[in-house]
């Protein structure tokens, strides 16, 4: 990758964003409305911005750096923490996480980030919506398990039935929305041709996994959260441990490993001759997993449905 002309860090904030400008090392505050960050997405033309995911605090500068053509890099916050205190940065404020996400910037130089197609992230959101209501099913229903007042009892019960009738309404606007773009009503097809894999999963990889198919086995894994990683040293040798990546991807995968894995009969096998080794159940499904994941990102890169395999 060509480095750009300049790196400019970016800490984000609800009403405000502070930045850092590598090439004059000044700071500078702006203010979150349309009208300011357009300003600063047009100054910062010809440099690359790098900022954290904040949560959705960050879409608006997000927007407006798309819209202005300037190359932008949404970045872990663990990692520019982690890049922070090996720089022997331990402070935390606005104006100093600025200052390490352009010299991160700088040092690492990440692969800016692809313009979201707005499809796509109208379908992230109503997959998030629907997170928080199952969410909320699932603590209302551990209140309903625990209560022993019979007005509590009952005044749970409506909430549930009102929760229950907004998740079934978030449903139908995510089969809706996949349906209404071409592009991920035919990821959402090919998808559903894997054992395992239904309309919410389905959903759940088409709005956070869009690299799917455009990169290799192991970076796919990593990003994923379900590529083994060492921990050795010297003569010791630990034991692997899948972490980091996107914990939501992770979690989906894992449920549809888990599935596939019992009505798939190549992934069946796989997870028997684990666990007949004495590998424990949850690393036989992480595995399982994981594999998915490598015929699902050969999938898509050849732009072929799953074909079921024989034990």
């Amino acid at each position: 990758m060509t480095l750009p002309q300049d790196v400019i860090g970016v800490d984000v904030a609800k009403d405000w964003i502070d930045t850092f400008t590598l090439s004059t090392l000044k700071h500078q505050r702006v203010a979150t409305t349309k009208q300011a960050l357009a300003r600063f997405a047009r100054a910062a033309k010809g440099a690359l911005v790098v900022y954290e995911a904040s949560g959705g605090y960050e879409r608006p500068l997000t927007d407006a750096l798309n819209k202005a053509g300037t190359a932008c890099a949404r970045v872990n916050p663990r990692q520019a923490r982690e890049f922070a205190r090996a720089t022997g940065r331990l402070a935390k404020t606005d104006r100093v996480d600025a200052e390490i996400l352009a010299r991160m910037g700088r040092a690492l130089s990440p692969r800016p980030t692809e313009p979201v197609d707005p499809g796509r992230a109208r379908l992230a959101d109503l997959v998030a919506r629907r997170d928080d209501l199952v969410a909320s099913i699932g603590r209302e229903k551990n209140r309903a398990r625990t209560t022993r007042d019979p007005w509590i009892a009952k005044e749970i019960a409506g909430l549930l039935k009102v929760l229950q009738a907004h998740l079934k309404a978030v449903d139908e606007q995510i089969a809706a929305q996949v349906d209404a773009c071409p592009a991920l009503a035919e990821d959402g097809r090919r998808l559903t041709t894997v054992p395992g894999i239904g309309p919410a999963l389905r959903a759940v990889l088409i709005a956070r996994l869009p690299e799917l198919g455009r990169l290799d086995h192991r970076r796919i894994a990593s990003l994923a959260g379900l590529a083994p990683h060492a921990r050795d040293s010297g003569t010791l040798r630990g034991k692997r441990h899948v972490w980091g990546g996107r914990a939501d991807i992770r979690r989906t995968l894992y449920l549809a490993g888990f599935i596939a894995s019992r009505y798939d009969p190549a992934l069946r096998a796989f997870r028997q001759r684990l666990q007949n080794a004495g590998k424990p159940t949850k690393v036989a499904i992480t595995a399982c997993a994981r594999k998915l994941l490598t015929v699902l990102n050969a999938m898509f890169r050849d732009s072929k449905d799953h074909r079921k395999q024989a034990a």
